[in-house]
């Protein structure tokens, strides 16, 4: 599939099963990029109003508008509910925002990025330097790479973990599955904690179910949280987050930081109070996660 067949009349429209008899529109103004790169469709366009537009295999990852959302939380939720998370991997997040927000929280010592597509890096220091300028950290150490295979060969060695993958198509769709929590779980060290893209309650609420099931029967504490975002599918997206400690609460931050700290770290989405009020669902999908609970 080439996301330009997506771009008619001046404007790019993202289209997907996923989210059937809805489109994302936006309008262009330039196509920046646009490759074929060894595993997906990579483009990049400049749009009117929401910037650079990173967009694989049709769907759009990220805008330079509201990024910050997504990163951010994904990002903080986790790092900052481990009481001394130094040692962090994550996997996928080519275009480099979660590796801006990680190498910036001050207890991360070392972060290890597993990318198996080394274009969307290349991409995302060229057009999206903002979201991208994390690569220049000492705190990083970079791997090209399979994420299952990376795993497998580093166990119990990782304070937390966050996966940022795309939607659950194609290659993506085993990052959505048990084996991956399992192989994550294996790669944490005692009481370590994962985050990972839970997609959307308005869209995807039995895969939201199916895997808050086999994460209860892997983890000890398991939570969904969410964020809104103009340019994902109906303006909002979720995190499942998992623990191997019964201690963690992941509704209460354990990291707080003072309105100067917020400013020194270049904070616009995430604070303590939205942290809390991420695990307050809407009540169709609180109700739905707790039958999941109920059947245990």
């Amino acid at each position: 599939m080439t996301s330009m067949n997506n771009v008619v009349d001046g404007w790019f429209s993202e289209k997907s099963k996923l989210w059937p008899g809805q489109a994302m529109s936006l309008q262009v103004e330039e196509v920046l990029f646009h490759e074929r790169s060894k595993y997906q469709d990579v483009m990049v366009f400049k749009s009117k109003t929401y910037g650079n537009v990173l967009v694989l295999d049709g769907a759009i990852q990220c805008t330079e508008r509201d990024e910050f959302s997504y990163q951010e939380m994904i990002t903080h939720l986790p790092l900052n509910c481990h009481p001394n998370p130094t040692n962090v991997l994550v996997i996928g997040a080519g275009d480099g925002g979660v590796i801006r927000e990680v190498v910036k929280h001050p207890r991360v010592e070392k972060v290890i990025q597993c990318e198996i597509d080394e274009k969307v890096i290349e991409v995302s220091k060229k057009y999206l330097q903002y979201m991208s300028k994390g690569y220049d950290s000492d705190k990083l150490e970079q791997h090209i790479g399979d994420g299952f295979a990376f795993m497998n060969k580093h166990k119990k060695q990782f304070d937390v973990i966050i996966t940022d993958s795309s939607d659950p198509e194609g290659p993506a769709e085993a990052l959505f599955e048990e084996p991956y929590y399992q192989l994550m779980k294996e790669a944490l060290k005692p009481g370590g904690i994962i985050c990972t893209q839970g997609e959307c309650v308005w869209l995807h609420m039995d895969l939201i179910k199916k895997m808050h099931k086999f994460c209860r029967r892997l983890y000890k504490v398991v939570d969904y949280a969410y964020c809104t975002i103009p340019t994902y599918p109906s303006g909002q997206i979720g995190f499942m987050l998992c623990s191997t400690s019964p201690d963690t609460n992941f509704r209460e931050p354990i990291h707080k930081w003072t309105n100067e700290e917020k400013k020194k770290l270049e904070l616009r989405y995430y604070n303590a109070d939205v942290h809390r009020a991420a695990f307050a669902l809407p009540e169709f999908a609180r109700k739905a996660l707790e039958d999941v609970e109920d059947e245990d």
